[in-house]
């Protein structure tokens, strides 16, 4: 499916269920396709950061996607995440990719060498220049070189592949002045913010959509904000992207990211399996006592039973006052963490 349909909605940045030998789960991930697009949800994008894509090998993230790509059979857009580490590769991913029937690709900037406006430009062109599959570039400064304003212009300018960008800074003022100086000579590009916690207020400012990974735990809450919010009743949508950034916290700040969107798809219903990044002891006591957070918070919405030692009522501050040390360290960690979301 190679669509020239403008991307536009919520895409699921998904987690890899993986089986007791650490493998591709294949069934489960499967179910999960299908879950997801009955759910509603826009688009699907694998192997992106909620994908743990550096944790797999190239042979596994095509496998992935052949996976994906034939579960989906063009029922919704699939935007596959192509960050290979240099550009050959890149290339080779695209055409892949394009094979397999994706509607574009999302490429990172260059990681672990930080480069220069002029190389991030010269990066992306020798791809756009040499791919047959549509591009979105993905802006993640916290993991890679920074894709600033003045080079998405010039990609968007002189690269008819390139279709869009997809931004998980948070920055709403950066997002703006991308689409102020991009929307005019580009109609037909697409700005996706990965940010969960300010989806409402990006969609306001000219935003198409998101790839957020809360939507693949909640996909019920996420299309209803993206609804709520596109049919400007504000008040709703408020309260909701209120809620919505409580349980995203809840799973970015409490665990090593992906683990507590992991957790949370377990309680959703699938055999999700450990992640590939070894945990330590203390680590794996942590993420069960975030189960059972999570599953309160879950619960609040009927989308899962509440644990067996039952959930502290709202405003209990007696069962809330432990958390809050917890919550106060990790607000310092979520300026570090402000690229994370798919």
């Amino acid at each position: 499916m190679h669509s020239q349909a403008k991307l536009r909605g919520i895409f699921t940045p998904n987690i890899v269920p993986l089986d007791n030998k650490g493998e591709i789960h294949e069934r489960e991930l499967r179910r999960y396709v299908d879950w997801l697009i009955d759910k509603g949800i826009h688009g699907l994008y694998p192997n992106g950061s909620t994908g743990e894509f550096t944790r797999f090998t190239v042979e596994e993230r095509i496998r992935i996607m052949e996976i994906i790509c034939d579960q989906v059979n063009g029922r919704v857009p699939v935007l596959a995440g192509a960050a290979e580490a240099n550009v050959k590769e890149t290339v080779k991913a695209c055409e892949r990719y394009y094979e397999l029937g994706a509607a574009a690709v999302a490429i990172v900037a260059p990681y672990y060498f930080k480069l220069s406006p002029r190389a991030v430009y010269a990066y992306f062109k020798e791809i756009a220049d040499n791919t047959p599959i549509d591009v979105t570039l993905y802006n993640i400064p916290l993991f890679a070189s920074p894709i600033d304003v003045p080079t998405v212009q010039r990609l968007a300018e002189e690269c008819p592949k390139v279709i869009g960008i997809k931004d998980s800074s948070g920055d709403i003022p950066h997002m703006i002045r991308m689409i102020k100086s991009v929307r005019p000579l580009r109609p037909d590009f697409s700005f996706l913010t990965g940010w969960d916690a300010a989806l409402m207020p990006l969609l306001l400012v000219g935003c198409d959509g998101g790839t957020n990974a809360t939507s693949g735990v909640a996909p019920e809450l996420m299309l209803k904000l993206y609804d709520l919010t596109m049919a400007e009743r504000l008040d709703e949508a408020r309260e909701l992207q209120y809620e919505i950034v409580e349980l995203f916290d809840a799973m970015i700040l409490s665990a090593e990211f992906p683990d507590g969107f992991r957790t949370a798809v377990r309680l959703r219903g699938f055999e999700t399996g450990i992640g590939r990044q070894p945990l330590s002891d203390d680590q794996q006591r942590e993420l069960a006592k975030l189960a059972d957070k999570l599953q309160c918070l879950l619960a609040a919405y009927g989308f899962t039973d509440e644990p067996e030692g039952g959930c502290p009522l709202p405003g209990d501050v007696a069962a809330g006052g432990a958390d809050v040390s917890h919550i106060v360290a990790a607000v310092v960690d979520a300026l570090k963490r402000r690229g994370i979301g798919g």
